[in-house]
């Protein structure tokens, strides 16, 4: 096991202080920074520190694939890590976005490389054969979009803003609920340019208008319509928004979001784990590329409630695991304090596969029966499969996240 060097991103979305913080930098930094890259995607591959030096964690794994990923591993995703951990720091909003399944990534590369579109072209929606699932696990406050509401309370949230006939709400009366979502969004997001800018105003004047007169139950979702708006004032992305649930994480809430799921992160830091792909279908709220069709042929319109978005946490002592239904990465999550200070914290199994652990707070030690590597906030390290079995121990508070292969045998017996 090694310390692992991540590679950050700068988008304008980032900020100046959080991942500086993170990692012990000087704040603010010079540039907004949005994303802590903790993996071997070829876009921007973690670095292995070593006693001979770095070296990408892309090549080590293209040069001793099976002992690095371990045998199981390798034989289901080849010498690629089928994951990809994350740290998201977001000031302002994310685009709307949502990811295909596996099926429709392999028959979207496809098609769009026999028509000769670039890997690397702006306009081109699928950039590998892999679906994308993600969760993220809030590390403060973090507030989201995402899956369409159910719609009874949508039409309670219109209602409330005076705006409901802006949506023609015959869409909204077709059954199934998915059919009338399906329609409006069309409908939104090909309006001419001067009806989009006039009925996202008239939206903004409804949200007003509720925030005025003491409206309480939908303040969060006014306020984002209102900065949204301001943000992109002939967006049609601010009128979908309205039919998205809105999500506020407390710290060590998850939220996973499956194949389908149009969302957008809106402010705050995560941690966030994903299969290891890059394929985002953006649907507004950006200046990049859109394509609406596509976009409606992989979403799922069906309403779902917050709740069912949220994975439960599985408890054990100290560690705090997250399994969503995907077969590239679960999470888990050690807290260490009290009675777990001062002592071996068992965490990895010899042969459980490969992880990436990070340390959000505090510090602690990772130990095997042949070395040891110190880790303090802000620092990550990499465990291959073929490392003895590993413990953590901590003097002092520490939080340590996880991110690692689920036991095939183990899901697919239930």
């Amino acid at each position: 096991m090694e310390l692992l060097r991540g590679a950050i991103r700068q988008y304008a979305w980032g900020s100046h202080t959080a991942l500086a913080e993170l990692t012990g930098r000087p704040v603010p930094s010079p540039h907004p920074e949005a994303e802590l890259w903790l993996g071997a995607h070829p876009g921007d591959p973690a670095r292995l520190i070593t006693a001979e030096g770095e070296r990408s964690l892309l090549d080590v794994l293209r040069d001793d694939g099976p002992d690095q990923l371990g045998r199981t591993v390798a034989s289901r995703f080849g010498s690629e890590l089928p994951f990809l951990m994350k740290v998201i720091a977001a000031d302002q909003p994310l685009s709307l976005q949502a990811h295909p399944d596996a099926a429709q990534a392999v028959s979207g590369f496809e098609r769009e490389d026999a028509t000769g579109i670039a890997v690397t072209a702006p306009h081109r929606n699928y950039r590998d054969r892999r679906h994308k699932p993600e969760i993220v696990v809030a590390l403060e406050p973090f507030e989201a979009l995402a899956g369409f509401r159910p719609l009874a309370d949508t039409r309670r949230l219109l209602q409330a803003f005076g705006i409901d006939s802006l949506v023609w709400r015959a869409r909204l009366n077709m059954e199934p609920a998915s059919k009338g979502l399906r329609a409006l969004l069309r409908s939104w997001m090909t309006l001419p340019a001067e009806l989009l800018s006039t009925t996202v105003s008239a939206a903004m004047r409804g949200a007003e208008r509720y925030l005025t007169s003491g409206g309480v139950l939908f303040v969060p979702e006014a306020k984002t319509l209102l900065e949204l708006g301001a943000r992109y004032p002939e967006d049609a992305g601010v009128l979908v928004a309205l039919l998205l649930n809105r999500i506020t994480l407390q710290p060590g809430e998850a939220l996973f979001l499956p194949a389908g799921n149009l969302h957008a992160y809106l402010r705050g830091v995560a941690v966030e784990v994903m299969a290891n792909s890059d394929n985002v279908l953006r649907g507004g709220l950006t200046s990049k590329h859109v394509d609406v069709a596509e976009l409606e042929h992989i979403l799922d319109f069906t309403p779902v409630e917050v709740s069912s978005l949220q994975p439960a946490p599985l408890r054990d002592g100290a560690r705090i695991r997250y399994s969503p239904p995907v077969d590239e990465f679960c999470v888990s999550v050690w807290k260490l304090d009290g009675a777990q200070l001062d002592r071996d914290v068992p965490a990895i199994p010899a042969g459980g596969g490969p992880h990436i652990l990070l340390c959000t707070q505090g510090s602690l030690t990772i130990d095997s029966a042949d070395c040891s590597v110190p880790l303090k906030r802000g620092e990550a390290a990499w465990i291959p499969d073929r490392d003895r079995a590993i413990s953590l121990r901590a003097h002092e508070n520490a939080v340590v996240f996880a991110a690692g292969v689920p036991d095939a045998r183990l899901r697919h017996a239930g």
